[in-house]
């Protein structure tokens, strides 16, 4: 699978993102995507979701920054300032596991 996708809709602003984790969660496969441009922006998808929804595209479309990086962004990071940040964490087989 494919491990960078572009949202057809901004999350938070951005649309870019890495498949960083794969888990089984209650039978279903549950991906967690991270932000390329900002580790803070994370969501969790299925299967289902990620595939067949239409809300996702595999790999990274090459957009326009103003189509890639939103004024919803700027909003987003000037209400959610954080001190410190949620630990994301991957699986030892997830290609980001650089540890």
């Amino acid at each position: 699978m494919e491990n960078f996708w572009t949202s057809n809709k901004t999350i938070n602003g951005l649309r870019h993102f890495v498949l960083v984790n794969e888990t089984k969660e209650q039978g279903k496969i549950t991906f967690l995507m991270v932000s390329v441009l900002d580790s803070e922006i994370y969501l969790k998808t299925t299967y289902k979701e990620l595939i067949n929804s239409g809300n996702w595209h595999e790999g990274w479309i090459n957009l326009p920054k103003l189509q890639s990086i939103t004024e919803e962004y700027v909003k987003y990071k000037s209400i959610n300032k954080k001190e410190d940040f949620d630990e994301i964490f991957i699986n030892e087989d997830s290609i980001f596991n650089i540890f």
